[in-house]
């Protein structure tokens, strides 16, 4: 086992995910910066700032001005206020996310298809040059095969 991952880790899947692990940190804290210092103040314009961490349903029945007044009188409560919270900022860095690797795919250069160069032999199935008339393996004519 000690040798499999040996081999694992000389292969460089080990590195190469370790790599990927870090950037995906530093890129994380990019993320929340541009969603919480940006596009949250952008967002509590049309939302007029609404505070929803104070959304929340007391379990023992009675009400309180704030969670935090709850959670002094230790009442269990439903805080959908907060899970509201955060399936928003969710989607808006799901969003984010999804814009900066467009962006990054556009800026990369488009892979261009390869002009094939060979073709299958419809005889031998041996691989020649694509303007081969006569298979040089089995010396069949090629002038009338339409085969690629």
């Amino acid at each position: 086992m000690l040798k499999e991952f040996k081999n694992f880790a000389l292969r460089g899947n080990m590195i190469d995910m370790a790599v990927g692990i870090i950037i995906g940190g530093a890129f994380n804290g990019i993320v929340n910066s541009l969603v919480n210092d940006i596009i949250i103040p952008v967002l509590s314009i049309f939302t007029n700032s609404i505070d929803f961490s104070n959304l929340f349903i007391a379990l023992d029945g009675n009400k309180y001005e704030s969670l935090e007044a709850a959670k002094q009188a230790e009442v269990a409560t439903l805080n959908y206020g907060t899970f509201i919270s955060g399936v928003i900022n969710f989607l808006i860095m799901a969003f984010v996310v999804f814009l900066i690797v467009r962006w990054i795919n556009r800026l990369r250069k488009p892979v261009q298809d390869e002009i094939p160069t060979t073709k299958t032999c419809p005889y031998c199935y041996s691989e020649i040059h694509i303007d081969a008339t006569k298979c040089p393996h089995c010396i069949s004519d090629l002038a009338n095969s339409t085969t690629n």
